[in-house]
């Protein structure tokens, strides 16, 4: 099966390349893993889509062969030069962090229309970017809400992450892995933990299990003071196993809030909605929350 070769032999892009431990680089091979990831992102032609990471291409190569062209963020030097050599590819050699998504998808416009035209035009499609990745472990979350700020461009998001960051991302309150990642993610997006990927899987083996989540940024989020959430958060959580009236009831009296919340509570026993009704208690006069996926 073609698809089981690209993902043993990576070097069919003529790429062998030894794990670099500063960009936190661990090698997806298993075939059947990456047969299972693909099906789950379900690309199909024509459509946007990023890839964070790329690596050896294992994963990029069977995208790319259903979807015509990719956009890969690739921020080692010797990998981004080989990958160049792929025709179907356009290379960006950044640091995801510093990458533009909207210009990111500006670029797509170019590439379907006017005088740049390289690609026909698509099926019918949302415009927006689908984004998926094999994203380093120690800078997952920072990439998370980087992408949370170009969230308006995103169609959805396919990500193998840690398995245990994955489980606060996707966390019901009331559990000990809801925490502050989890309401700053589940205000904005749906999500769900779809494959769980084992060590084996990769070269090198990392020592933790990681998983694959999907996120579907909702139609109608509640317009919000982000930054403001933020920090509510962030205090509501400082110390979790303390009542809310310790933390985030102190910080309230000092805003000056003559709202109802009960602080007689612990931070992972507040729903997500009862966050983001709080901050707009503090910040009045914001639209409804209607929370739908995107179609």
């Amino acid at each position: 099966m073609h698809l089981l070769k690209s993902a043993r032999h990576p070097s069919s892009l003529g790429m062998k390349h030894i794990a670099r431990k500063r960009f936190g680089q661990h090698f997806l091979t298993d075939g059947a893993i990456i047969e299972a990831i693909v099906h789950a992102i379900a690309p199909r032609p024509g459509q946007r889509m990023v890839e964070i990471g790329p690596g050896l291409a294992a994963l990029t190569q069977p995208l790319v062969e259903r979807m015509g062209h990719l956009t890969v963020i690739e921020l080692d030097r010797d990998l981004a030069q080989r990958l160049r050599g792929h025709g179907q590819l356009t290379v960006i050699e950044s640091d995801v962090l510093k990458v533009d998504f909207s210009l990111v998808n500006a670029q797509w416009n170019a590439m379907y229309s006017g005088a740049d035209r390289v690609l026909p035009t698509p099926e019918p499609s949302s415009g927006r970017l689908r984004v998926v990745g094999n994203l380093p472990y120690n800078i997952s979350t920072p990439i998370l809400f980087h992408l949370l700020d170009a969230v308006g461009v995103i169609e959805d998001q396919h990500f193998m992450l840690q398995k245990e960051v994955i489980d606060r991302m996707v966390a019901q309150p009331a559990t000990a892995a809801f925490g502050r990642l989890s309401v700053m993610l589940q205000w904005r997006y749906a999500m769900e933990n779809v494959l769980l990927v084992p060590p084996e899987s990769f070269d090198p083996p990392p020592r933790v299990n990681s998983a694959v989540v999907r996120m579907v940024p909702l139609a109608n989020p509640p317009e919000l003071d982000v930054a403001l959430l933020s920090e509510l958060v962030q205090v509501a959580f400082s110390q979790r196993r303390k009542l809310l009236r310790h933390t985030l009831g102190r910080w309230l009296d000092e805003k000056g809030f003559a709202g109802v919340f009960d602080v007689q509570r612990r931070a992972e026993e507040v729903p997500v909605h009862a966050y983001v009704d709080l901050v707009r208690q503090l910040k009045p006069g914001l639209q409804p929350a209607h929370n739908t996926p995107c179609d």
